[in-house]
């Protein structure tokens, strides 16, 4: 007989795997430190290696490091909607067309590392100056349900090592 996930098992799930990948580290300390770590694994393997494709289907280096960007545009603007409106609702993106869709295994990947350190500086700002209120303060998800700007902080740090650990593997896996 066959299982059904439900989309509370799957989100209970997504974020168990994102949370893990943080364990007990401070979310501010790895959001601050993904910048040079991106610009230090672009600058250490190159723009040709970071565009190869070393599992059919699956994301280059290069379009990690596009898709860190769209997170970056995406969950400042989702913090700013839960600190300025009241329960907002908060709408998912299908990140495999906007990967796609912005051609980012065209893009210079050092070009793509500045985008994001200028985003994550931006965005950084607003979090080391949220209070622990602030951070209480609630969207609605339309696949996650009801998500705090605490929870979203927390989301991204680990989202940010989860992305970084597989651009390490992916850069292992070139030959």
């Amino acid at each position: 007989m066959a299982t059904t996930t439900t989309q509370e098992e799957t989100t209970a799930a997504y974020r168990k795997k994102v949370r893990d990948y943080l364990g007990h580290q401070d979310p501010l300390e790895v959001l601050g430190s993904t910048p040079d770590t991106l610009a230090g694994l672009v600058l250490e393997h190159g723009r040709k290696r970071m565009q190869v494709r070393p599992i059919e289907g699956k994301w280059t280096p290069c379009e990690v490091l596009g898709h860190l960007c769209d997170c970056e545009w995406v969950y400042g603007y989702r913090a700013r909607l839960i600190l300025c409106e009241e329960h907002p609702p908060i709408l998912g993106m299908d990140q495999d067309l906007w990967v796609a869709g912005q051609h980012y295994n065209e893009r210079e990947p050092m070009e793509l590392a500045e985008e994001f350190r200028q985003l994550r500086s931006h965005n950084l700002r607003l979090w080391q100056g949220l209070s622990p209120k602030e951070l209480e303060r609630t969207g609605q998800h339309n696949e996650r349900g009801q998500e705090s700007l605490g929870l979203l902080r927390v989301l991204m740090a680990g989202h940010d090592l989860l992305h970084l650990d597989q651009m390490k593997r992916l850069l292992m896996a070139i030959v």
